[in-house]
């Protein structure tokens, strides 16, 4: 899942080819999300959602399809550039709550620490396969919480998974 690029682009410019890539990739694109700040150590990304034609619904709040379609691949796109080639990973589930309508620009701050990253390779070593869940919520430009969204994200050793497919495990 880690965009093999990256490993080409010297680490200065890792963060804001990230960026672009998001924002430029058309299935993203077209969620009308933004990705409006990559963190130099990849651990951050904050996104915006913005309030247009194109992503209100016919009561004129942000569609609840876009709100999730824009936050959906963050968590594991920051796990697959923390833990590198050797993991497999996959959103696994989501749970959305709406707080209330969203009538103005949303953003999200995803970030995953160096705690979390260590702990899943612990548990790839010692099991071969693990799930966190996380959790990010959608303000507005004042702060007002409008969406709280939980991930579960699986991640797996490529050796793990593959037996796992075949039947193996």
């Amino acid at each position: 899942m880690r965009p093999r690029i990256l490993d080409r682009v010297p680490p200065r410019f890792r963060a804001a080819l990230l960026r672009l890539g998001f924002n430029f990739y058309p299935s993203y694109r077209a969620t009308g999300g933004r990705v409006i700040h990559v963190s130099a150590d990849l651990r951050t990304i904050r996104v915006m959602l913005r309030h247009s034609w194109r992503t209100v619904n016919p009561a004129g709040a942000l569609f609840g399809g876009a709100l999730y379609a824009a936050t959906d691949p963050m968590f594991a796109m920051l796990l697959a550039l923390q833990l590198g080639d050797g993991v497999v990973i996959w959103d696994k589930a989501g749970h959305i709550r709406y707080r209330r309508p969203g009538r103005s620009h949303l953003y999200a701050d995803f970030h995953v620490d160096a705690d979390t990253v260590e702990a899943v390779r612990r548990d790839l070593a010692a099991h071969g396969e693990t799930e966190r869940v996380f959790r990010v919520e959608l303000r507005d430009g004042q702060g007002r919480v409008h969406v709280e969204l939980e991930k579960t994200v699986y991640c797996a050793t490529k050796a793990h998974y593959r037996a796992k497919l075949a039947g193996v495990d």
